[in-house]
This record gives C-alpha cells, structure tokens and sequence, in this order.
C-alpha cells in the first residue's frame, strides 16, 4: 500500500513538472499575450506614474535652469540637480527647453502662465543674442553672456541648430500666441532655404560657414548630409507648417518625408547615418574591422534613431494632410519591428544604442554599443504605444513592449531618489547615475515629449492639441 501511494506521489509530481515545463515553454516560443482587463489596469496605473515622473522632471529643470541675470538657460546641471559651470550655451538645448515648456503649457493649460514666464526667458534669448544680426541665422554655441565661440578655429552655424530654432518658435507661438516668434521662425526658415537647401540633390547641408556659406563636401571629417539632421529639419518644419500653411514649406516638408522614408531608411528597415550630397550612403563594410571600428560613429544602426524616426514620419504625413498614408504608415511599422527584434536587450529590456550588419552576415546583427540613452529608451516607449493603437491586431504584442519599456525606465533610466532620467541604462552604464542631469546636450525634450504623447494616448486624445 505505500509502495503505491509513493508511485502515486511520484506521478503527481512528475505530472506537475511536465505542465511546468510545458508552461514555461509556452511562454518562451509564443508573443506575450495582455488581456483587455489586465491591459486596463495598466494602462491606469501606468498612467499615474508617467504623470508622476513627468510633473516631477518639470518642476526639477523649472525654475532652476533659467538664467535669470544673463537670460536663456543655464546647461549643466549635476546628478543631485545643483547648477554646475561651465554655462555655455547652446542653440539646440536652448530651443529644446522653449519647446518642452510651450508643448508642456499646451498640455496643462492652467500652467500656461508660469510656463509662458519661462519660456519667454529663452525665446528673448534665441531673438536678441543667438540670432547673427549680421549675417542671419542663429550661432551655435556662445558664452553665458552670448559671445559666439570659435569651433575648431571657425565660428560655425548647422542646420540641426537653426531646425530646433524653428521647432522652438513654432511651438512657442503655437502657446502663447505671440506673433513675433513665428516672424523669427519664418525667417529662419527662409535663412535655411537660402543657405543650407541643397537645391540639387534636394536636402540640408549640415554645416554653413558665419556667413552662411555652406560647406558642401563636409565640415572636417563629418560627411554634408546625414540622418540626424535630416530627421529633425523635418520634425521642425512639421511643426513649422502645423502653425503656418505655406506652400514652399509643405514642398519642402514633403521633400524631406520622401527622402527619409525612401532613401535614407533601408529595405531591412534601419537608416543609414551619414551620405554624401548625391545621397550616396558613407559605408565601412568593406573596410577591415579596424577600420570599421574606427568609423563606427559614421557607420551602424542607431536603434534609437530608427524608433524615433517611426514616429516623427507619421507626424510630418499627418501634419502634410496626407489620407491613407500607407506607405508611410509600413515604413515605419517596419521600423519600429527592426528595432524591437534586433535592438531588444532580452535581458533586462529596452534598447542598445547600435548594431551592425557585418559583410558577409547580411541576416546577423551585431551589437555594437551595449549602452542604453535616455532619449532612446524615451523615444521607443512613445513609438510602442502609437503602434499599439495603430495595428489593433496587435496590440497586445506592441502594448506587452511598451509595459516593459516602462519597468525598465522605471528600474534603471528614471532616477527615483533625485528625480530625472539618467543620461544611460544602469544595466550597462552604472556610472551614470552621477553623470549630469543635463548639458549642452541633454534636456528634457525627450523625455517630456515622449511622456505627454504616452499620456495623450492613454487618454485616446490626439498627440497633439490645437
């Protein structure tokens, strides 16, 4: 009888580690599934705390990055958020922080007093002392005070810079209504057009001279055109047109829809980075691994950008009025389903910052960069979330994506005890937790964009008011 009963226990047990193992399996070969009742109950307590860690990043940059006796904002900022020197400043994270406090003062319009306060700090500081009243346009890098500075010997403007100008302006106007600050987007915009526009091989030359005079083959051994740019002049025109309906800015907005989701981005579904001005990709595949190495800024997958890229090519086709828009619409599907099967860190989550498809290995990427960016992880939490509303069948695929996007934010990018978001992951850059909460490089655009566009899309509003 007990020899039985042991039999009995013993196939029982086995039993239960078979569905166990059969259990386990199932999780690992199919997609993560999310019921509509556990969808619902996370997207509200998600909802609370991307608000939470959007109010608290808000009011840690505002007031403290205002330079209130010389004007604009103050850069650098430390990890315990203690304003720290140098204070050079920049055009890009200058224009950053008038967008994300007039895009901020959209969102929460009973706001919209303090943010304007704020925001016109670095609107009067774009208009009275970056933009070149000589030669036009605006500097790149200046002292506190405004004094342009040499770079590499030649005081230089770029088109990234004058596009997050114009983005900086339009949504300002788009805020707080003030008439003076689309003039000055305008006006940058036909500065651009003048200078920069490549008129034929369609595009921007990245790098002009104080004058305006552009360099055409490159800026030392940076190549004339490349993806970064590209993808951001459009991002500003696009906002540039949401507020401002002119014919030569919708033709050129257009341009450069085209160009990046035709050229630029890859039949796999990634962009290359850097072309020559005829749009001829810079490539080191064929070079030696030391060479490729060596280039590597100039040459491999940059996850983030692509993720990013999804979203911002459904804004500009949105904005451009444009119905049906499939093309666009599987471009970036593609793009964003590139990132998650290659760029995903199966580990601990969110995004590496860059592979690369080695010669001869054209179905193989490789990791090249490990690290993890803030504005990445950023930007593919918002991309997620828009594609699982925009391909309801599968949604719960991209939604699964976006919850642990969110843990992983939340476990290694988000600063939970001073608050912010680190410049990388912890996982893989530990040191980053006392790195700068901000510099010339790092604001809190990314970070507040892609917060209010999860937020937005939670509330099923659209990505962006009128």
């Amino acid at each position: 009888m007990k020899n039985q009963i042991k039999i009995s226990l013993w196939y029982i047990v086995l039993a239960a580690v078979i569905l166990t193992l059969s259990a386990g399996c199932k999780v690992r070969d199919e997609k993560p599934r999310v019921q509509k009742q556990e969808i619902q109950i996370s997207r509200d307590s998600v909802r609370k705390e991307i608000e939470y860690v959007l109010n608290r990043e808000l009011d840690l940059f505002y007031p403290l990055c205002l330079d209130t006796t010389l004007g604009g904002y103050n850069n650098h900022i430390s990890y315990k958020w203690q304003l720290e020197d140098p204070q050079d400043k920049m055009i890009v994270s200058q224009a950053r922080h008038i967008w994300s406090l007039s895009n901020a003062a959209i969102f929460y319009p009973e706001r919209r007093g303090k943010y304007y306060g704020y925001a016109t700090c670095g609107y009067k500081f774009l208009r009275d002392i970056m933009w070149d009243k000589q030669s036009g346009g605006f500097f790149n890098l200046v002292t506190r005070s405004g004094e342009p500075i040499n770079e590499g010997g030649k005081i230089i403007k770029q088109a990234y810079g004058n596009a997050f100008a114009i983005y900086a302006l339009a949504a300002y106007y788009k805020a707080f209504k003030d008439t003076s600050a689309l003039g000055l987007a305008k006006r940058t915009f036909y500065w651009m057009e003048q200078h920069s526009y490549d008129s034929q091989y369609g595009g921007y030359f990245q790098f002009m001279q104080k004058d305006g005079t552009p360099f055409p083959d490159g800026y030392e051994s940076t190549p004339p055109k490349d993806q970064n740019s590209s993808i951001h002049i459009m991002e500003a025109f696009a906002e540039l047109y949401g507020v401002w309906h002119d014919h030569l800015l919708k033709e050129r907005l257009g341009s450069l829809l085209r160009i990046i989701r035709d050229t630029i981005v890859t039949r796999k579904g990634y962009m290359n980075l850097f072309f020559q001005r005829n749009w001829t990709p810079i490539s080191y595949r064929d070079a030696s691994r030391w060479e490729r190495m060596k280039n590597l800024e100039l040459d491999h997958v940059s996850f983030g950008h692509d993720i990013e890229t999804a979203y911002l090519l459904l804004e500009a086709s949105e904005k451009l009025g444009i119905h049906q828009d499939t093309v666009t619409l599987g471009i970036a599907k593609k793009m964003v389903d590139h990132t998650i099967q290659n760029g995903w860190d199966n580990d601990n989550g969110g995004i590496f910052d860059g592979g690369y498809y080695n010669k001869g290995e054209e179905d193989k990427i490789t990791i090249v960069k490990e690290t993890k960016e803030f504005w990445a992880q950023a930007e593919a939490q918002n991309s997620l979330l828009m594609m699982s509303q925009l391909f309801p069948n599968e949604k719960s695929t991209y939604y699964a994506k976006f919850l642990a996007m969110w843990e992983y934010n939340k476990s290694y990018v988000i600063d939970n005890e001073y608050g912010g978001w680190y410049w990388s992951g912890l996982d893989k850059s530990p040191s980053a937790k006392f790195r700068s909460k901000a510099d010339i490089w790092k604001a809190d655009y990314h970070s507040s964009r892609a917060m209010i566009n999860c937020l937005r899309r939670l509330d099923n509003k659209k990505t962006e008011k009128p």
